[in-house]
């Protein structure tokens, strides 16, 4: 049986621990202590390693995690990662025999370069390009790039379970309600996860059925959304890369 864990590193980075009764692998390990702790805690041995994109705060720990083993790690092929050792794009696949788990690879470019995701087993792992209720800054692609990337994300089946790199999702929320006040999904969704970080617990994973009924960033061709971003503007506009380009500047600037 395959368990998806949170591992805690940082101030609200999550590392993504898949794991059996032996083995485990992990998502991004920005920092290698929580992970080696929590490895020697559960007894379990690591069998992989899987990286997004290059940014330290998801990579940072993989020398540290690499010392005494020979594993593993997948990564964007494209992006400046030295500790990669199986370079990935889309259409590959990574398989975890220690987890009986496989993996397609999506080239999802937008918040970097050459960012990737990997999807399997019924979850996404997406790194920092779609937040619960969010999406990423972009840092190097452009507005195009990251709609078409959310779009490809958006099209998986609803009840995919949307594993991503941070817990950015309450501030999240309340920028989608100034975006959208009229969506009732996000209020229920607010009250729900207040309860779950109240509580300690992580608001993630959530769905991409849930993403689409709540994150602005998905409902760029809704009129409401539509309609705040031509506010924002002060301008008359439709393109859904423009809207998405629209609010993602409001977001940078709230």
């Amino acid at each position: 049986m395959l368990d998806i864990v949170p591992v805690s590193a940082f101030k609200d980075n999550y590392i993504w621990t898949l794991r059996n009764a032996t083995h485990a692998a992990v998502v991004d390990p920005g920092e290698a202590r929580p992970v080696l702790e929590f490895l020697a805690r559960e007894k379990l041995e690591l069998a992989a390693i899987l990286a997004t994109h290059h940014h330290p705060d998801h990579v940072g720990g993989i020398a540290e995690l690499l010392r005494g083993r020979s594993i593993p790690v997948y990564g964007p092929r494209h992006e400046p990662i030295p500790t990669v050792n199986r370079p990935v794009v889309e259409g590959d696949k990574v398989s975890i025999p220690e987890l009986g788990a496989t993996f397609s690879v999506l080239d999802i470019p937008g918040h970097t370069r050459a960012h990737v995701a990997y999807y399997g087993a019924g979850a996404l792992f997406c790194g920092d390009t779609l937040f619960a209720c969010g999406c990423g800054r972009l840092f190097e692609g452009t507005a195009e790039q990251m709609y078409a990337s959310l779009s490809k994300l958006a099209a998986l089946p609803d009840d995919t379970r949307v594993y991503c790199g941070h817990e950015y999702t309450l501030a999240n929320i309340g920028f989608a309600r100034s975006v959208e006040p009229g969506n009732t999904a996000l209020s229920s969704r607010e009250a729900r996860d207040r309860g779950l970080r109240a509580a300690g617990k992580p608001t993630l994973p959530s769905t991409l059925g849930e993403e689409k009924a709540t994150n602005p960033f998905l409902r760029c061709a809704e009129p409401a959304i539509i309609e705040s971003a031509n506010k924002y503007l002060g301008a008359r506009l439709a393109d859904p890369v423009r809207v998405f380009a629209a609010i993602r500047d409001w977001k940078n600037k709230s």
